[in-house]
This record gives structure tokens, sequence and C-alpha cells, in this order.
């Protein structure tokens, strides 16, 4: 008998919680306290955001109703939750930092709506390109001959003021212009 009364007291208690309509300036009223939580979470403004219009989306299209079981700023919150560990879980799945997608304007990719992030240190390969490259360029400043060689030594590779450079060879300025744009043409060619 006892168990009877407490399955239909149950199932009087489950029938009382009817969904309550939630007015649009009761959300607007705890949109910042929202925004903030997820702005903690995510470390993102920009995705805070989106994340508090998908709770006001959901609540607004019934998605989600509100019983009054619980305050509602707990109870958008807790929506709100749910929503951050389904973004995460989702972009877990798709973030990719290959060269092959594309990137928007704002670093974000148009293949998976992940963020793409530029390393600021050239990779390996550049690394050796380059190291490459100044072998090559060393060797053609070599070659060049004594006079422009001289030039491109002091005035470009030690980075040696031009009236250090001119005391040194012993040439005026104008000089020592007309060298290093003969050395660079050189080079060049």
């Amino acid at each position: 008998m006892q168990t009877a009364l407490a399955h239909t007291t149950a199932t009087l208690d489950i029938a009382s919680f009817t969904a309550t309509p939630v007015a649009w300036t009761d959300l607007v009223a705890h949109r910042s306290h929202l925004v903030r939580f997820a702005q903690r979470k995510l470390h993102d403004p920009m995705l805070a955001e989106d994340v508090v219009h998908d709770v006001f989306e959901a609540v607004l299209s019934g998605r989600a109703s509100f019983a009054g079981r619980s305050a509602l700023r707990s109870w958008l919150t807790g929506i709100l939750k749910h929503k951050i560990v389904d973004l995460v879980r989702q972009r877990a799945g798709y973030d990719s930092l290959d060269d092959n997608d594309n990137v928007g304007d704002y670093g974000e990719s148009a293949a998976h709506g992940t963020m793409a992030f530029e390393c600021p240190h050239p990779r390996p390969d550049e690394l050796a390109e380059q190291r490459e490259f100044l072998a090559h360029t060393l060797a053609r400043i070599e070659a060049l001959p004594a006079g422009l060689r001289d030039v491109m030594r002091l005035r470009v590779l030690q980075d040696q003021p031009t009236d250090i450079v001119c005391r040194t060879l012993a040439i005026s300025e104008d000089n020592l212009f007309v060298r290093l744009h003969r050395a660079r043409k050189q080079l060049l060619s």
C-alpha cells in the first residue's frame, strides 16, 4: 500500500511541475551573468556570446522548458553548461592545424568552422631553406670583387654606420653608395 502511495505521490509531483513560459525580459536580465560564465570557461568572448545565444534560442523555441524547480538563473546556467560541453566535444573532433584548410579573415577555418593557428616560428623545412639561401648569398658576396665585397661586409653584414665604413675603406660617402648599388646589382643578377 505504501509503495502504491509513494508511486502516486511521485506522479503528482511530476505532474505539478508544468512548463512555465519564460519572458524575454527575464532571459535578458541574466545575460551578462551567462556571458561572463561562458567566457571563463571558453576564454573566447565571441564564442561565449554565441553559446549564450544558443541557450536563449533553445529556451525561446521550446526545446528547453522551465519547470520552476530551481531559480531561473540556475536553470539557465545548467543549460549553458550543457551547451559548453557539447561545443567542446564537437570541436574536439574537428580541430585541425593542417595547411590545407582555408583560413578566413578572422582565423576561422572554412572547412571545419574551427580556429586555425599560425605558429610564429618557421617550420623545419622553411628553416633549412632559409639557411641554404643565406649560405648561397654569403658565398656570392665572397665572390664579389674586393672593393664591393668589403663594402657589403662592413655596411650590410656588420651593419656599421656609413661614416665608419667610409673611414675604414678611405672612400667618400658617394663612392660607398655607388659600391653598394653595384654589389647589390651583381648579387641580383
